[in-house]
């Protein structure tokens, strides 16, 4: 008789532990979300934020990364320090300054795009329960950032202006908040800028009441009208509780992840030893090729406003025909986003997979805001498609909206 044995069974495992609250509360992306959707070629996208690829200056950058590796290899391909590599925080401090903040190369910590020195801000000022105060709408990134550290994010009530000063006097003394997060020009969604009275109200505000406030500019150099407005940092009270954010990805190429942050000598250290935890540095390579390439930057923005101002015009040309009646839009002087609000009975998310199936696609506004949202809203991007390709996707969107 043939005795066979039998394989031995697995012990039974116990589950592994959850995950972290804060992973399983925060969401993704709903614009990332949409773009994985709509990447079909056919599909005219307004929904990312992306810059235009055909205007990178491929031979520019390219002509700067082979100078700094033919020239120092050794310091391009080695460690780098946490706070950046010096000739990038000079330069950058100098075009800070010249844009009327006096800014040393200390006052800077090179980051892996500004994404980031949100992240890092987050790491050094908030703690689990803290509220943080942003604008309604409110740049959805940041949102995600906020709500990743466990804060409590309430929205300040505004206008066509952005965030009311009075509203925000009232909002900080009930609700005792650590910071204001503000994307004051061009703002991401609305592409609204905020007059310079309104800024010096809300730096007044912030000194009298003890408030963090981050500015975060990432589009202020894509200006196609108007006058530049001084930075919140610049105002009287402002200059030791506020943190500018800045970043090269609009303006040079986002897949070099190169941001800065200009922060008071009290937090930058704080920001320095969450960044060391993070990622040690931002990679050497890229930030001397960046140092190098500023020396052309001003022209290559220059062509690329041209552009850019040309494809807003185009846009702003087409949405009385596309939209339905009752609709409004904002008009920026700059940037790359306008906000569209439809009449009240539309329902910008239900609508949306109807609009995809004329191969066109917008970012809902529900997702910008911190408190109820206004589902009649959306968000257009008007830099990456031609005058022609906006011209037939606001057709499309037309067609999907009726």
């Amino acid at each position: 008789m043939t005795v066979t044995e039998s394989a031995p069974s697995a012990p039974s495992a116990a589950p592994v532990p959850p995950l972290a609250a804060r992973a399983r509360s925060v969401g993704g992306s709903p614009v990332r979300d949409i773009l994985a959707v709509t990447a079909r070629p056919e599909v005219i996208n307004f929904a990312g934020g992306l810059p235009a690829p055909e205007l990178f200056d491929r031979d520019g950058i390219a002509a700067a990364f082979q100078e700094v590796l033919a020239h120092t290899p050794a310091q391009a391909l080695q460690y780098s320090t946490t706070e950046g590599e010096p000739a990038l925080r000079a330069g950058l401090a100098s075009r800070v300054t010249a844009a009327g903040l006096p800014t040393g190369p200390d006052d800077l910590l090179i980051t892996t795009g500004s994404q980031q020195a949100l992240s890092l801000l987050a790491t050094a000022l908030l703690e689990p329960g803290d509220t943080v105060l942003v604008e309604n709408p409110c740049y959805l990134a940041a949102l995600q950032v906020f709500g990743l550290a466990g804060a409590r994010v309430v929205a300040v009530p505004g206008d066509e202006d952005g965030a009311d000063p009075q509203a925000l006097e009232e909002a900080v003394r009930r609700e005792r908040p650590k910071l204001l997060y503000l994307v004051p020009t061009f703002q991401n969604p609305t592409g609204r800028t905020m007059p310079a009275p309104r800024r010096e109200a809300i730096a007044a505000v912030a000194a009298r009441e003890g408030l963090w406030i981050i500015e975060d500019d990432p589009y202020g150099e894509l200006r196609y009208d108007g006058e530049r407005v001084p930075w919140i940092a610049s105002f009287p009270g402002a200059g030791d509780r506020t943190v500018l954010l800045g970043s090269l990805s609009k303006v040079m190429a986002p897949g070099l992840r190169l941001g800065w942050l200009r922060a008071p000598a009290g937090l930058r250290p704080a920001c320095a030893v969450a960044k060391q935890a993070a990622d040690l540095h931002t990679p050497t390579v890229n930030q001397l090729a960046a140092a190098r390439y500023l020396d052309v930057l001003d022209a290559h923005v220059a062509r690329v406003r041209a552009v850019y101002g040309e494809r807003r015009d185009a846009m702003l040309a087409g949405l009385a025909e596309a939209l339905p009646e009752g609709a409004s839009w904002t008009r920026p002087e700059g940037g790359m986003f306008l906000w569209v609000r439809l009449p009240e009975t539309y329902d910008t998310t239900a609508l949306l997979p109807r609009v995809v199936e004329r191969d066109v696609a917008y970012v809902p506004g529900a997702p910008f805001y911190a408190g109820e949202p206004d589902r009649s809203t959306l968000r257009l991007c008007f830099v990456t498609q031609t005058p022609p390709e906006i011209r037939e996707g606001l057709r499309r969107l037309g067609r999907g909206l009726s």
